[in-house]
């Protein structure tokens, strides 16, 4: 069993392969804005140095978002187009899930505006609640540990392996059952950023 792993919905381009529980290859490059451009090349050469064929993939999976709106896009519409036309099973996982690993942190990626994502996770689950919020109204606890974007929040921008990531958290992936019907996750602003400031 291969599976074909994901992510474009931010700066970096993420592809990993993934054989039977342990990782083939990966690929991980900040690719902001190019990632339409660097996919398949790098895609490409990553089956030839591992000798596979586009029919050796047997399901993929992508993170759903939130995120770039056209980033998440790319993934995804791939995704859908490789699997509807193969009949394989497609997989998401949520973006900030995916950033998180099994680590107990906080990840914060850039929504632009002033705005960021964000999310607190424990072992491979939220627990806090996913949100797009004003950097001038998140309130961090010192002691949390903050991974992605962290320069807009006065912290350190930490990555982790994001491919490992996938792998890592196979237990979390959720099934499609229609591929035609996934769709990005998008966050609406938090009530806050909709009021008014005086």
């Amino acid at each position: 069993m291969i599976t074909l792993c994901i992510d474009t919905s931010h700066t970096w381009l993420v592809l990993g392969l993934i054989q039977d529980g342990r990782m083939l290859a990966k690929v991980q490059e900040p690719c902001w804005k190019k990632q339409s451009e660097e996919i398949f090349p790098k895609l490409i050469k990553m089956m030839d140095e591992q000798k596979l064929e586009p029919e050796n993939i047997d399901q993929i999976v992508i993170s759903e978002g939130p995120g770039s709106y056209t980033g998440v896009r790319i993934a995804m519409t791939i995704a859908k187009v490789f699997c509807a036309m193969r009949d394989l099973p497609l997989y998401t996982l949520g973006t900030l899930q995916l950033y998180a690993g099994k680590e107990k942190c906080r990840v914060v990626t850039d929504a632009r505006g002033k705005r960021v994502y964000t999310c607190t996770y424990e072992n491979g689950r939220a627990t806090g609640k996913l949100e797009a919020v004003e950097i001038a109204d998140l309130k961090i606890d010192p002691a949390e540990k903050v991974i992605g974007d962290g320069e807009l929040v006065g912290r350190t921008n930490v990555w982790p392996d994001i491919a490992e990531n996938f792998l890592a958290l196979q237990n979390e992936w959720k099934k499609a059952e229609n591929v035609h019907l996934v769709v990005p996750e998008y966050l609406k602003p938090s009530e806050s950023y909709l009021v008014k400031k005086a």
